[in-house]
This record gives C-alpha cells, structure tokens and sequence, in this order.
C-alpha cells in the first residue's frame, strides 16, 4: 500500500513562527528535518546529527549549519538562500506541527517527544533567562502576527498553570504538535525519538539515528562521536551550538543548553497540578500516546 503523506493544512504564525517559509524551501532528496514542540533536546540531535554527518569533527557550527526554518527571523528573504548555500547534506530544525509544514516524502523527518513538565521547567530557564535583544527580535521586527511575548511570572507554578490553561501559553500549541507528530509515526520516513530514552541510553539512540538516516558510523570515529554529542561537552562549547552563539540569553549560550535533567518538578508542582496535566495527556492524545510522551515507550 502506497504511505499517505501529509499536505500542508495552514499557516501558523505568531512572534516566532511564520510556517510560509517551507511553501518557498527547495527540498532536496537527503534533508533530514528535525521536530519537536520546543526544549525538548532539539539542539541536542542537530548535535548527534552534526556528529553522523561529518564523523565526530570537532568545532563545527553547529546553529549556523543547522537554522530553524520557521522562526520568522531572520526573515525567509535571508535565510533561504543561505540554506540554499549549503553542500552538505542539510540538517534543518522546526517547531511547527505536520499540518502547518510542507510534507516531503524523501525528506527523513526526526520528532523528538518529553514530558510536558519537563519541557515547562526548561522553557521557564529560557524565557527568564531572556535579555532584551530576544524581546526585540520577537515582538519589534517586521512581520509579527499577534500578541507580543511577555516577560513570565516570578512563580513557576504559576507559569506552568497558564501553560496547560491556555495550551502552550505564552508560546504555542503543545498538544497539537505532539499528536499531529504520533498520528505519522509509522511513515517510512519519520523517526519518533524520546528525550528520556536518549538520557537512558544516548548510544543506542544515536545508532538507531544513523540507521534511520542511512549514515554507516565509522568504528574509529566512536568514541569522538560519543564525547561531542555529550551534555557535558555541548554545555563547555555551546557558543557552536546555540543561535547568534547565546546573544539572546544572559549568562550566554551555557544558559541555553541548561541541565538537561527530567523530573526537576517534581520537586515544586503539586499533586493536584501533576495529576491536572496527565489527566489532560490522556485526553487530548490517548493512552498510547500518552505513555509514550512521560515514559518513551512505544508499544
């Protein structure tokens, strides 16, 4: 039976997104197009991927070869044509959900799942840990549809209170992108990743990565592979990895990539908040899908 490929439902815009810029993109057969909601380990496989394409090199700019595509700045007049530069084979990052994207059958797409509280506790780090060239970027340059993106509330509970309240809240659907990502996984060009399971067992993922992707692992290059995808070498170079080298961010790009830890709210959300957002998983993407975004298990 001939897979049926996703088609492009809408656009999504807001003071990051504008999704029009994949009706423009020239795809090429070999691009691998890495997903997720957001913090949810994304620099982490553009990381792992950099490693399987140029075979453990060290010191590769890893934000600059790798864009993401839909954040509106710089705006798509720019960024196109120098996607279109680049000779190696292209590793391009999104946060739109696959209804909002232009859907390539050759493409290989890379979605990367973790636990809605995980990814607040981390998003609240990035956004208070944000300066004002972020806030100008976002809410002053040309081209924003929307409200503006605020500074968060002191309280993190209240942060992820407003989160699971208003989907997504104050950046965009959570829900959405995690189940339109689940409702493809058995495409025979998507991959659907765990952060946890990277965590558990970072050298079986990046095999099954370089399986999917069809990039043979050079057995002498290993080790290097291994000690440039690790948390503890991304975070001493993270300038490479992360956009404009941490301009946006006080503290720089070592508060972009942050712990890298789950399960830090376990510490501060109530049980009656915790058992708030699994109530809600279980609604808006089903048991099996629910159970795959807290544990990483596909069944």
């Amino acid at each position: 039976m001939t897979p049926q490929y996703p088609q492009k439902q809408r656009e999504l815009h807001n003071h990051h997104f504008d999704s029009t810029i994949w009706n423009d993109f020239a795809f090429r057969d070999d691009d691998i197009i890495i997903a997720s909601y957001a913090k949810s380990g994304t620099t982490w496989v553009q990381q792992i991927l950099s490693q399987l394409i140029f075979d453990g090199e060290e010191g590769l700019p890893v934000a600059e070869m790798s864009p993401w595509l839909d954040l509106r700045v710089p705006p798509k007049d720019v960024k196109l044509p120098e996607v279109e530069k680049q000779t190696h084979r292209r590793f391009l990052k999104t946060h739109l959900p696959v209804d909002a994207l232009v859907f390539s059958p050759q493409a290989k797409y890379i979605y990367i799942g973790r636990d809605g509280r995980d990814v607040v506790w981390s998003m609240y780090n990035h956004h208070t840990n944000a300066n004002r060239l972020w806030y100008e970027a976002l809410n002053d340059s040309p081209g924003r549809v929307g409200l503006p993106i605020e500074p968060p509330p002191d309280d993190i509970t209240s942060y992820f209170d407003d989160w699971l309240a208003k989907d997504g809240h104050p950046f965009w659907p959570f829900w959405e992108n995690v189940g339109s990502w689940w409702q493809i996984r058995e495409l025979p060009n998507v991959l659907l990743i765990h952060f946890g399971q990277l965590k558990a067992d970072m050298p079986g993922e990046i095999r099954r990565i370089a399986e999917f992707i069809g990039t043979p692992i050079d057995d002498a290059k290993w080790d290097a592979i291994l000690e440039h995808c690790s948390f503890a070498y991304m975070k001493a170079n993270a300038t490479a990895s992360v956009p404009l080298g941490g301009a946006f961010w006080d503290g720089g790009a070592e508060t972009f990539v942050h712990k890298g830890t789950n399960g830090r709210w376990r510490d501060t959300l109530s049980a009656m908040a915790s058992t708030a957002y699994e109530r809600k998983a279980q609604s808006e993407l089903g048991p099996e899908c629910a159970e795959w975004l807290e544990t990483g298990t596909l069944r």
